[in-house]
């Protein structure tokens, strides 16, 4: 079976610069960024999140709270997953969601079933005073009306290809890749 193809979307440099501005909406979105909360959606979205958290801090002089989701018990295809899902930890911090601004941190947004799943998730916790979407790649292709407040960049794939964010974390380098079907990207 041949390796998919592979396009760099964004560097390091330009993911440094698209996440720059979306502190920046972030900013503005929220008059100031006074008592936010980012919680980034497992995996790449918390990596993201605290990426923003520095950026605000930078620019407001507060850091932002954080925490992460992990949607998995949320899914509406947990049962194609498989018997034994992998659940990982969402933390939130102390003193809760209710009354705060709140933006959910993705990679990607897609099909929108990640973000209806984290909202789910979200209203078991408490009832914030406002919800924003943030992602750093909306690839369209939604099946659910949803979609992002504040998006690093806007791109088309192909049927069969993926977005996929890498983080110094998880991956080893900073950037987004486009990988195409087989047989072409």
């Amino acid at each position: 079976m041949a390796e998919p193809q592979r396009r760099t979307l964004m560097d390091a440099a330009r993911v440094e610069g698209v996440l720059a501005r979306m502190a920046e909406e972030i900013v503005h979105l929220t008059a100031g960024g006074s008592g936010l909360l980012l919680v980034g959606v497992e995996r790449r979205g918390v990596q993201l999140a605290a990426r923003l958290a520095d950026l605000l801090r930078a620019r407001t002089g507060a850091a932002p709270l954080t925490g992460s989701l992990d949607i998995t018990l949320y899914r509406d295809d947990l049962m194609t997953v498989g018997p034994r899902p992998v659940v990982g930890q969402t933390r939130l911090p102390v003193g809760g969601i209710d009354g705060r601004q709140l933006v959910i941190v993705d990679d990607v947004l897609y099909t929108g079933r990640t973000v209806r799943a984290a909202l789910d998730e979200l209203a078991d916790f408490g009832r914030p005073k406002r919800i924003l979407l943030a992602v750093l790649v909306d690839r369209g292709g939604r099946e659910l009306p949803i979609q992002g407040d504040v998006v690093g960049e806007r791109v088309q794939v192909e049927e069969g290809g993926r977005v996929e964010v890498l983080v110094p974390e998880l991956d080893g380098s900073l950037g987004v890749e486009l990988v195409g079907a087989e047989g072409g990207a």
